[in-house]
């Protein structure tokens, strides 16, 4: 993943400016921008490709993923299809969500010490549970976690938002709640491009390089899929 291209939209907290862009060719180097600006709190909300989190949200918001600063390391805890509740480096997370947009929300006021605690702690204790969706239509709570109930249910347990049902909350809805409620502003938009395709050896044959352009094309064709389908 080392040549893969993000380019980073630095914006201001209004949600909707993100003019000035930033490129960078290596994960390592959007780590580096990213990190100098998210704490202990920060939300990064991915705008996927995932087609049934689009249609029934009405929003370009799929997936959502809470921050824990420790040691001074940036860990991502998230709940993801086919994963379950995890936690990831920054760097890991930021290549689990490519190609997409990420949007990086910050708190408007710093986290207290005790509120980091709560965060943290609930996050943690929720690791290994698995990955389950069916039950946002309902409202019910299940043995599974989707992404947003997951964040919703560590920002509820740290005092700083309230949802009736977590579980019907969605990323878009819990981005409407953060903002509206001023708790919180966009401060950055960072767009992941996939990498550029190895170039591959001309063929001598006419049926060759006929081959090699139609393993390229179901490569990309099954990378779009997944992303729209089974939202990976």
């Amino acid at each position: 993943m080392s040549a893969l291209m993000l380019a980073v939209a630095l914006a201001s907290a209004s949600p909707d400016q993100s003019d000035e862009k930033v490129s960078v060719r290596s994960l390592g180097e959007a780590e580096s921008k990213v990190v100098a600006d998210i704490q202990t709190g920060t939300l990064l909300v991915t705008e996927g490709d995932c087609l049934a989190v689009r249609i029934y949200t009405q929003s370009p918001y799929t997936h959502v993923g809470a921050v824990v600063v420790r040691n001074g390391q940036p860990f991502v805890y998230d709940s993801a299809n086919g994963a379950g509740v995890r936690c990831l480096t920054l760097k890991n997370y930021l290549s689990s969500q490519s190609p997409s947009e990420i949007h990086v929300f910050q708190p408007n006021r710093e986290f207290s010490e005790a509120k980091s605690e709560k965060l943290e702690y609930w996050l943690d204790s929720q690791l290994g549970r698995p990955y389950a969706i069916t039950h946002h239509l309902t409202g019910e709570r299940s043995a599974g976690l989707h992404c947003s109930e997951y964040v919703m249910d560590a920002l509820q347990h740290s005092g700083v938002l309230k949802a009736k049902r977590p579980s019907r909350v969605s990323p878009a809805s819990l981005v409407t709640g953060i903002t509206r409620h001023r708790l919180y502003s966009k401060s950055m938009a960072v767009h992941v491009e996939p990498p550029e395709p190895a170039p591959q050896p001309a063929s001598d044959s006419w049926c060759g390089n006929l081959w090699q352009d139609t393993k390229t094309c179901t490569a990309d064709c099954y990378r779009k899929t997944k992303g729209w389908i089974f939202c990976r």
